[in-house]
């Protein structure tokens, strides 16, 4: 049996696989985890749309940063760029159908992922393992 020290290395080495899975999915789809992300985001936005200045803050990055995110998804279609009516320094990002499109095929591939993720455990030990998951996350 492992000893708990032990712990904070596997939940890496789970973290680090369930990475590599993401990113070879992903990479079919032209797409990156952060740009994944922004779409996710804009997918549960009101009209499918946040200002550039909403999606920093809502991914906790940079201008620099976002926007950067934001341009390669433009250039492959994800999302559009639109101006502000009642602010031109203002930049709404809005989520297209192809970015609709891509984030349904990812969240597909999440759920398989899950379900490999916890194949091995019975249904009993993932309610424990999802309580104690919950109770780790909470604790930090």
């Amino acid at each position: 049996m492992e000893k708990p020290q032990d712990c904070g290395m596997l939940i890496k080495q789970i973290n680090d696989e369930l990475l590599k899975n993401a990113n070879n999915a992903l990479r079919l789809q032209n797409i990156t985890l952060a740009q994944l992300e922004v779409l996710v985001q804009l997918s549960q936005a009101p009209k499918g749309q946040y200002s550039l200045k909403e999606l920093e803050q809502i991914l906790h990055v940079a201008q620099s940063t976002a926007a950067g995110i934001i341009s390669r998804l433009e250039q492959k279609g994800f999302v559009a760029g639109l101006g502000d009516a009642a602010d031109r320094r203002i930049k709404q990002v809005q989520i297209t159908s192809a970015g609709v499109e891509c984030v349904r095929n990812a969240l597909h591939h999440r759920v398989k992922a899950e379900e490999l993720l916890l194949s091995n455990l019975t249904e009993a030990e993932r309610d424990i393992f999802y309580m104690l998951l919950k109770k780790v996350r909470d604790s930090l």
